[in-house]
């Protein structure tokens, strides 16, 4: 048995409309993991892998700001060095709350290391 998923594409400003035939019941994959049977709708192939990628483990990257301490500015944005798993995204922005930098910053420094222990850090997106 199989259900069908529909997804906009955020890959490129296209948008395609996907749809993803997910495979329900004993057909899943390992440990009970929803599978991909098929991706219709798909105009490149980074398409199908997003579609493919968002029904077995979707992830976001996560933007935001921190405090700074001894600047004129009293935020400075942020965001993850790389995509979270979407379940952790408000665990990790919560986790950004007690965060206050100070400078110098440049773009691109990691401001938290190993954010909850998910091997990804938050870096600043300007210089401070």
């Amino acid at each position: 048995m199989a259900e069908t998923r529909r997804f906009v594409c955020i890959v490129c400003p296209r948008g395609c409309s996907l749809e993803v035939e997910v495979l329900l019941g004993t057909e899943r994959g390992a440990k009970g993991s929803p599978s991909v049977a098929a991706v219709r709708g798909n105009s490149c192939k980074r398409g199908e892998e997003y579609a493919r990628r968002e029904v077995v483990d979707p992830r976001r990257t996560l933007t935001s700001t921190v405090r700074t301490r001894g600047s004129a500015r009293r935020r400075l944005s942020v965001k993850t060095s790389c995509p979270i798993p979407l379940m952790e995204l408000r665990r990790a922005a919560r986790a950004l709350d007690g965060v206050v930098v100070s400078s110098p910053l440049k773009c691109g420094d990691v401001v938290l290391g190993n954010l909850l222990g998910l091997g990804v850090d938050v870096v600043a997106t300007d210089d401070l």
